[in-house]
């Protein structure tokens, strides 16, 4: 990386999912997160005595189990392992991927597994959200996850039609994703013509954000393997490199919705995009990236938050929706998996998107892989008080 050298390089060597639903009633937590584990060892030809290092990392609040690595265990095959726990809110699942990568790199382990899961059908999410914050000094928050200022802000700047439109394109190019991922929750078969009634016809839940504009609850995990140069390549015909990653967190920005847009510090999502991109010397980031796996809470959000990720001007992120350029074939595919609109299960939601970058890297994405060569992916978290979290991930060494 341009702004400092890893003491080692590290690359993805395994990738693991479960089908990703509103209810696992088959399994409990253990039995589930093995399903994800299973598939990632198998993905790397390992075996657990292969594995120096677990890092595990859920929403513990929301099933309401505190320190659940530890029965876990048996699910994770962490028994007799160096692990670590960590939790930071939707977040998590990037955190649990860029800890992992440190691990390696710091020369601590070589071969690191990193698991994030959630179960939601077994606490409430939105009581729990909405139960963590101080009642009085971040009342702004106690909607928890439901917010209709990003689709107010985008509708006073381009006009109500317009945003409309391309929010409904955005959630219509995801769901089209959707039903090519066999993972995904949520995939109801949207077409084009069902634009406007869609618009007119979704209930609401906060202002212009609609029911069918917003994420799921999902159960479900993902387990990522992660190796130093040497391993990986011993290991692996097909490694993907990790090239950077950066964590800006504001909480204070939370307070400050009500005053006015000049003194609102800029998205978390600007500030990391813009030095993480400098260090790497990245101008234009929309050209070098063939796929970005964006964490993606709602439609309105995922419209907004292109033009702070690929630092555009005007109105070129609505533009890049309304031509369709963000949909599998296009310049710049984002969420080919469906993205968090289709599937949520929270503490594992931000390591899907790198996980299936890595895929879309690797050509192993299946019915929802992008027909061109992918070398140079980004993926992204998000969650609790403003954390971005921004990860590069490339086919070749020799950055």
């Amino acid at each position: 990386m341009a702004h400092r050298k890893k003491n080692r390089n590290v690359g993805v060597i395994g990738v693991g999912q479960t089908k990703h639903s509103s209810h696992r009633e088959d399994v409990n937590q253990a039995e589930m997160i093995h399903e994800a584990v299973r598939e990632a060892l198998d993905d790397a030809g390992l075996k657990m005595d292969d594995i120096d290092c677990l890092v595990h990392g859920n929403m513990e609040l929301f099933e309401m189990i505190h320190q659940p690595d530890l029965w876990h265990a048996l699910g994770t095959g962490a028994y007799g392992k160096n692990t670590f726990r960590l939790t930071t809110g939707g977040t998590t699942g990037a955190t649990l991927f860029c800890a992992g990568d440190n691990l390696v790199a710091s020369g601590m382990y070589d071969v690191t597994m990193v698991i994030g899961f959630e179960k939601l059908q077994e606490g409430h999410t939105t009581g729990g959200i909405t139960n963590m914050a101080d009642p009085l000094w971040t009342r702004s928050i106690q909607t928890g996850a439901l917010t209709g200022t990003c689709a107010y802000d985008l509708i006073q700047e381009f006009g109500e039609e317009r945003a409309n439109q391309v929010a409904m394109m955005y959630r219509i190019i995801m769901d089209q994703h959707a039903g090519l991922n066999p993972k995904a929750h949520r995939a109801f078969g949207l077409e084009w013509d069902q634009m406007d009634h869609l618009i007119k016809t979704s209930a609401r839940l906060v202002g212009e954000l609609k029911i069918i504009d917003m994420c799921s609850q999902s159960d479900g995990a993902c387990a990522v393997i992660m190796a130093t140069e040497e391993k990986a390549k011993e290991l692996s015909d097909n490694p993907v490199w990790i090239r950077d990653h950066i964590t800006v967190h504001r909480e204070e920005s939370f307070t400050m919705l009500g005053y006015d847009q000049a003194t609102v510090p800029p998205l978390t999502h600007k500030v990391a995009a813009e030095a993480l991109f400098k260090r790497n010397g990245i101008s234009k980031p929309a050209d070098y990236f063939d796929v970005f796996e964006m964490y993606d809470p709602s439609s309105w959000w995922g419209v907004d938050w292109l033009r702070a990720f690929f630092l555009l001007e005007g109105d070129e992120h609505l533009k890049l929706v309304e031509e369709k350029e963000i949909a599998i074939g296009g310049k710049i595919p984002v969420n080919p998996s469906g993205g968090v609109i289709a599937s949520n299960p929270i503490g594992a939601t931000a390591l899907v998107r790198p996980a299936e970058a890595c895929l879309q890297v690797r050509g192993d994405a299946g019915p929802h892989q992008i027909p061109t060569p992918v070398n140079h992916a980004l993926a992204s978290g998000f969650g609790g008080t403003m954390w971005t979290v921004l990860i590069m991930l490339e086919k070749e060494l020799g950055w």
